[in-house]
């Protein structure tokens, strides 16, 4: 059962508070179940020890491959009592500082997969994420149905979000998302690692906090399917979210599960 605190509740209702004055947030990435409102393109554990990452400031780590596992990953090794939550990378940016905030304080650490039109609107959360200990990736330029394009604009799509990202932390980022797909098809797949990704990074865990079910129901959603090394798919820029991570990262930590990188998961 979810634990639903006094503080947490309040927590719903200053996210929601958030959503009224801050207008309509972007939306994140359908899988098919359920096709989210599309934006505009331009539109853990709290007694485990953090995980390593660079100094502040530092350069960004690159892309690297992980022998034995797939050209798609969809999780990490199931001996180890870990998991990556995992972020689509686009939304009001207050939401997005709130959420990895409410991270940090758990001592969690996530994966960001950002948007290339976000990082052009707001590009100092870039270094926001990585000064954090988070993972930072490439989801696409313009958040569009990438396998659906043909290869020119397929990978332009990956490449732009790879310059920005290079651009504003000196590496294309650690991982690859396809936007509007939970998995590449053979030709983004191809491109992507032709940018410079070894793996497509996929998940096992569908949160469907983009329907905007309220924070208990992306809790309960996320604690049914969860299990050592699951890759969890959640979204920046919902106010349900950022009001469940309290209550997901409790429930994770007693069952003795670490919220870390994806990196960290796979080392």
């Amino acid at each position: 059962m979810v634990r639903v605190t006094t503080t947490n509740r309040r927590g719903v209702l200053r996210a929601g508070a958030g959503l009224a004055a801050g207008g309509a947030l972007a939306a994140g990435c359908g899988t098919g179940r359920t096709a989210p409102p599309d934006a505009s393109p331009s539109a853990a554990s709290p007694s485990a020890a953090p995980a390593r990452h660079p100094a502040a400031g530092g350069p960004a780590p690159a892309p690297r491959a992980y022998p034995g596992q797939p050209a798609q990953i969809t999780h990490g090794p199931r001996t180890r009592p870990q998991v990556a939550l995992t972020f689509h990378g686009q939304g009001d940016p207050k939401l997005a500082h709130s959420l990895l905030t409410e991270a940090e304080k758990a001592r969690a650490r996530l994966t960001v997969l950002a948007v290339g039109t976000w990082l052009d609107e707001h590009p100092d959360i870039a270094r926001r994420i990585l000064d954090g200990g988070h993972d930072l990736g490439n989801h696409t330029q313009h958040h569009i149905a990438v396998n659906a394009l043909a290869e020119a604009d397929a990978r332009k799509e990956i490449t732009d979000c790879a310059d920005r990202l290079k651009r504003l932390t000196g590496s294309i980022g650690t991982w690859f998302r396809p936007s509007r797909s939970p998995t590449a098809s053979p030709l983004v797949a191809r491109l992507a690692r032709t940018a410079g990704y070894p793996h497509v990074l996929s998940y096992d865990v569908d949160s469907l906090d983009y329907t905007r079910p309220g924070a208990a129901a992306v809790t309960r959603k996320v604690l049914a399917d969860v299990r050592n090394g699951s890759v969890v798919s959640l979204h920046f820029g919902y106010p349900d979210t950022v009001a469940a991570l309290p209550d997901l990262l409790h429930e994770l930590d007693r069952r003795g599960l670490r919220a870390v990188t994806t990196t960290e998961l796979l080392s």
